[in-house]
């Protein structure tokens, strides 16, 4: 805990900054990195109780006051304080940054009694790809996107600006990939109830059954764990989840940029699969072969031209994450199935091979999207002049 004294001289360092401005105006470096640093704390906040947050709804019933919605509750008040304080005083934000930190925040907050009050009509809504859900998303990916913007414009060059830059990618990645958890869970959760375990305690899938109108058996089981066709993980996380990491190379502009991003967030679901599953959560697949697609990305880019690059590197990306999820359903099968003591499990959710066509396609449309829009709409980034503030 803070000193009385500490918190007096932060005061003092901070009060002379508090003052109306529009955005664009230019920032001090000093508080330009504690803004941001704040952001840094607020998303990593929501990233852990949002991790923690499905593993807990597999298991629990739902309860508004969870300790997963506390902590991710802790980070979205960080969150709208940092978005007044952009908005009040136009401090390390351009217009457009600014713009997609407040719409992405507001449309977070509406969301949220909105998702309480489905809950309440009806009932358990376990699905991550309810509308309520998908709102919370959609703010998310605003907000995450202008604080990026925001950071990419301002921050002066350096290897402290690359790391940052990838560390808002990867959570940016994270709120993406985020839906795709429910079939991660899913799965295992599935493979467990056919060797006789549960990992969800009997009031949750009774509750669950009561909502279908049929008795806990395994069909109920699977309408719970795995909702949405099996085609939907694949696609999505080819169109979605690689969009962002061909993104996050551009932005960046180095090899190996897309394979940091996507390591990034592996190695957070990696490292916290022990934490949950040791401490009585459910366990969840974890998907490594976002790392592999990243590393195709890179290798695309060494190709100049950017239609070329990009239609070899959706067929090449599309093919590898496919081929990697196919791998990946056996061997961290065998791995999880060891871990748990059960047999057969998958190490990946259901995969409908024959959608690889759509998700391809569907990169390739994403990615030559976004390199028109690399070369014509963004702006080459300019060092913050640090001019002295003067003194109340």
């Amino acid at each position: 805990m803070k000193s009385p004294a500490s918190i007096k001289k932060a005061a003092e360092w901070a009060l002379p900054y508090w003052t109306r401005g529009q955005a664009g105006r230019e920032t001090p470096n000093d508080l330009f990195r504690v803004l941001y640093f704040g952001w840094l704390v607020a998303l990593t906040l929501k990233l852990l109780g949002s991790a923690w947050d499905v593993s807990w709804h597999f298991k629990w019933l739902r309860d508004d006051l969870a300790p997963p919605h506390l902590l991710n509750s802790a980070g979205t008040a960080i969150v709208v304080a940092l978005t007044i304080i952009h908005g009040y005083t136009g401090y390390g934000v351009d217009k457009l940054a600014l713009r997609l930190i407040q719409w992405g925040t507001g449309i977070f907050l509406v969301a949220v009694p909105l998702d309480l009050i489905n809950h309440r009509v009806n009932g358990l809504d376990i699905t991550s790809w309810s509308p309520s859900h998908i709102m919370l998303y959609v703010g998310t990916f605003f907000m995450i996107a202008g604080v990026i913007r925001g950071w990419f414009m301002g921050a002066p060059p350096g290897r402290e600006r690359t790391l940052v830059l990838a560390a808002f990618l990867a959570f940016f990645l994270e709120n993406v990939h985020f839906p795709e958890q429910h079939q991660e869970y899913g799965i295992l959760s599935v493979g467990a109830w056919d060797n006789n375990a549960v990992y969800a305690e009997p009031i949750l899938l009774q509750f669950a059954a009561d909502q279908m109108g049929r008795p806990v058996d395994r069909t109920m089981m699977l309408g719970f764990a795995l909702p949405v066709p099996d085609f939907l993980y694949p696609v999505y996380a080819v169109v979605a989840g690689l969009s962002v990491l061909v993104v996050a190379r551009l932005l960046i502009g180095r090899f190996g940029a897309a394979t940091l991003v996507a390591g990034a967030y592996v190695a957070f679901r990696t490292l916290i699969w022990p934490l949950l599953t040791f401490t009585g959560f459910p366990p969840s697949a974890v998907p490594f072969f976002l790392v592999v697609a990243g590393l195709m990305v890179d290798v695309a880019f060494l190709l100049r031209m950017p239609a070329v690059r990009a239609v070899v590197g959706a067929v090449g990306a599309t093919a590898v994450a496919y081929g990697a999820l196919v791998a990946q359903s056996t061997i961290m099968g065998a791995v999880y199935g060891a871990v748990k003591g059960q047999e057969g499990l998958a190490g990946a959710p259901p995969l409908a091979t024959a959608s690889a066509v759509w998700a391809g396609l569907g990169l390739l449309a994403a990615w030559l999207a976004a390199e028109w829009v690399a070369r014509r709409r963004v702006p080459a980034p300019a060092p913050i002049e640090a001019p002295a503030v003067a003194t109340a």
